[in-house]
Order: C-alpha cells, then structure tokens, then sequence
C-alpha cells in the first residue's frame, strides 16, 4: 500500500512510500482509508518526533502520522460482531485498555495507559489502517468523507469541549478562532444547545456555521459587552492558546467558564488570581472526547457540516501539512486517500 512516511525530523524527511499493509489480529478491523483531516496534532510527530510523549513502544513502527481518518471495513477479525465488511466508519483515535479507572468511568480520552493513533502508532495517512474493532464507529450512507474524517479531532474536541462548559439556552458563547478545525465546530454545537454564539475572526462565512455574530478580535471586549449590557460572556472556548489567554478572560463575566484545549500560538500564561475569584471563573481544560460522545456525533453527524478548503492526494501529504500555515486557509484541510 501507499502511506505517507516520516523519515526523520522536519518536512523534507516526510515521503509517499510503498509498504506492505497491515494485517490484523483478533478484535481487529482492517479499514480502506478515504478521507483524512490535517490537524496540528499531525505536525509535531513529522517535525519534532522525539518529543512526542510517551514514546513509541516500537519506533520502527510507528511512522506513519494522521490521527483524524475515515473509510471501509474491508477485513474483519476473529471475535469482532459489531462490524461487517463494506461498512463505512469514522475512527475513534484514542486507543484505550478498557480497564483502568479513567476508562471504567467513561472517560476514555484519560485513559492511563492510552495513546493517540499517529502520535506513539502509525495513523491514517496511508491507504489502509488495521484499528481495533471498538475504535471503528459506523457513519450514515449519505455522510461525505470529508465530515466523517472531520469527526474525530475537529468536531469530537470541540463537541467535549461544549460539554465540560456545560452550554445550554442562556449562555453566551464567544469562541475565540471561530474558523478553525474546531471553532466552526463549537459555533454549531453552541448553537445547537440554544446558546447565543460569538465567533472571533475575520472571516463572513460563519454565520452558516453557527455564529450568531462574528467580530474581529480587536473589537470583540466592546461588541461582547454592548451585546450582554455590560454582563459579558458565560463561556469562552480558547482552542489558540497563550496569545489569545488574556483576551479571553477579558471577555469573561461573573461565574464565567474558559474551556481551553490548544497551544497553537504558545503554551505559557500569566494569570490574575484576584480576577478569578471575584469573578469566581472556572477554568477548564478539555482533550479529546469520550467514547460515548463520539458514538453520539457519528449518530447524529448529518445535522452538522464542514467547511474545506482544500484537499490533496496522498502523493501531496507534505504540501497539506504545510498548507495548514498558510495565511490563505479558509476552512479546513483534508487529505484524500
């Protein structure tokens, strides 16, 4: 099969090569990969692939990056009864034991002794990918390839994200990148909770994707407040990191809640104590999503839509990994298989 190889550190080193297709064990489902998304968490394996923690268990092994992937079951092994061959599936990325404290309580995306697929394991850059049958979840016939492959990084993170915020119907909701893998996201599953939705950024087309109002970051602090009579927003989601920080606890009111899951532009922060508790804020980090939600979103992924940008061949994996820099991005990009 053909798969997009990682040689060494850094672009130059990130190759199509041929390689022999995996071959599954008991439990096991082996999936004609066919659309895949490009995410950050994609970069660092190819860029820097000894810092990845913990460290491949076989590092021979593990070279091959893509951790947000969908396809066809075309091998089924021994044990597995939720599955049949021709069944269309988006995949669940974190592998898990099953049977540590954090599993056995549903939280999955904790799990003690887990890892995510392309990280410390090959991923979905290649034509087929052997996965573990609980992994591979069933999408509806009429899901395009580009929403399935968008389910398990840009859609389940944000979806998990909403939920640790616990948005419903009263909240206000600014989401800082708004259109980014996850913003465009978490503006439609804000919204779907009846929240009033704030998308940060520059871009117009985001009032399709669930924003109620869309405001560029150097004015958002006025607008946010003219909105709310001064009140400010109940949740702000920072999927950005450290540059954005301060601006989003600005835009915070009394007992508002800062879900962040990103460090795209740093990952240190300074922080005002005396502001958290006279506002009594909550901060809250999110990673992944569980099981349970994930099964959830498969189920009900018609409801949703994505935006792309562009897409590219497995032959040009190296230029969509790049194109994710690019100041032209406008939606997301993706990696036909």
């Amino acid at each position: 099969m053909k798969a997009l190889i990682v040689n060494g550190s850094g672009m130059e080193n990130l190759s199509v090569s041929e390689v022999a297709a995996p071959s599954i064990s008991a439990g096991q489902v082996l999936v004609r990969n066919r659309m895949a998304g490009v995410n950050p968490i994609d970069v660092r394996p190819v860029m820097d692939p000894l810092s990845v923690r913990p460290m491949p268990r076989e590092p021979e092994k593990a070279r091959i990056p893509g951790a947000e992937f969908a396809g066809e079951v075309v091998e089924i092994g021994s044990g597995v009864d939720n599955l049949s061959v021709g069944d269309r599936v988006s995949v669940y990325n974190r592998v898990f034991d099953g049977t540590c404290d954090m599993c056995r309580s549903g939280n999955e995306n904790l799990c003690r002794d887990g890892f995510i697929l392309g990280t410390i394991s090959n991923g979905g850059f290649a034509e087929y990918s052997a996965i573990n049958a609980r992994n591979a979840v069933r999408i509806p016939d009429d899901l395009s390839w580009e929403m399935a492959a968008s389910l398990p990084v840009a859609a389940l993170t944000a979806y998990h994200a909403v939920m640790r915020a616990s948005v419903k119907g009263s909240d206000t909701c600014v989401v800082l990148g708004g259109s980014g893998n996850t913003g465009m996201f978490a503006l439609q599953f804000a919204k779907a909770m009846g929240a009033k939705t704030i998308a940060v950024s520059r871009k117009s087309w985001l009032g399709q994707y669930g924003a109620d109002f869309t405001v560029d970051a150097n004015g958002a602090a006025e607008f946010v407040s003219k909105l709310t009579g001064g009140a400010m927003a109940s949740v702000v989601i920072n999927s950005l990191g450290e540059r954005f920080w301060q601006a989003g606890l600005s835009l915070l009111g009394a007992r508002g809640r800062l879900v962040t899951f990103g460090t795209l532009t740093g990952r240190n922060v300074g922080f005002d104590i005396m502001n958290a508790y006279t506002k009594e804020l909550a901060i809250l980090g999110s990673t992944g999503g569980t099981m349970r939600e994930f099964t959830g979103l498969a189920g009900d992924s018609m409801r949703y839509k994505v935006k792309v940008w562009k897409r590219f061949g497995l032959s040009d994996g190296r230029k969509a990994l790049e194109a994710l820099d690019s100041a032209e991005r406008d939606g997301r990009v993706m990696l036909a298989l």
